[in-house]
C-alpha cells in the first residue's frame, strides 16, 4: 500500500476492525518512511448481476427498473416502500449468496412473484398480468384460480 503523503511503498497495519456499516474492513496504516498514519478500507469485489432477456440479450440488473414495476403493481395498496426495498434486497441477497451472477428474466420474474404472493395478492395479480403477458381472459382466470 502506497503512502498517500510521501508515496513510499511500505506501510504497516496498526489496527484492523470491521467498519460501522459491516461491509468492509477498516485498517489504520502507518508509513514506514514518513510515519504518517492513514485509513484504508477493504471491500469484497462484487460481480454485477446480469439479466438474460427473452431474446438472449444480457443487461445489467437494474434495481430501479424492478422497483418501478413493483410500485405500479402496488398502487393504492397497503404496501410500503420499505417492504418493496426489502423484497428486492432479499432477491439480490439470495442471488449473491448462491454466487449467481446471471439470471434469466423469467427466473427473476418468478422470484418476484413468489415474494409478492406473500406480500399482497392484488399486487401479485397486477404484476403477473404484465410479466406473463396474458393474451386473453382465460389465461388471466387460470392464474386467479392458481392463486387460490
Amino acid at each position: 500500500m502506497r503512502c498517500p503523503f510521501c508515496g513510499h511503498a511500505e506501510t504497516k497495519v496498526v489496527d484492523s476492525r470491521v467498519s460501522e456499516s459491516q461491509d468492509a474492513i477498516r485498517r489504520r496504516r502507518e508509513c514506514l518512511e514518513c510515519e504518517q498514519r492513514f485509513t484504508t478500507y477493504e471491500r469484497r469485489e462484487e460481480v454485477p448481476l446480469q439479466v438474460v432477456k427473452r431474446d438472449g440479450r444480457h443487461e445489467p440488473f437494474d434495481r430501479g427498473k424492478l422497483l418501478r414495476g413493483l410500485v405500479v403493481a402496488t398502487v393504492k395498496r397497503e404496501v410500503t416502500a420499505e417492504q418493496l426495498e426489502n423484497l428486492i434486497d432479499g432477491i439480490e441477497s439470495e442471488l449473491h449468496n448462491a454466487f449467481r451472477y446471471e439470471i434469466s428474466a423469467h427466473q427473476l420474474g418468478d422470484m418476484v412473484l413468489g415474494r409478492l404472493k406473500e406480500l399482497d395478492k392484488v399486487a401479485y395479480v397486477r404484476f403477473a398480468s404484465v410479466y406473463k403477458s396474458f393474451q386473453d381472459l382465460d389465461e388471466f382466470t387460470s392464474e386467479m384460480k392458481n392463486l387460490k
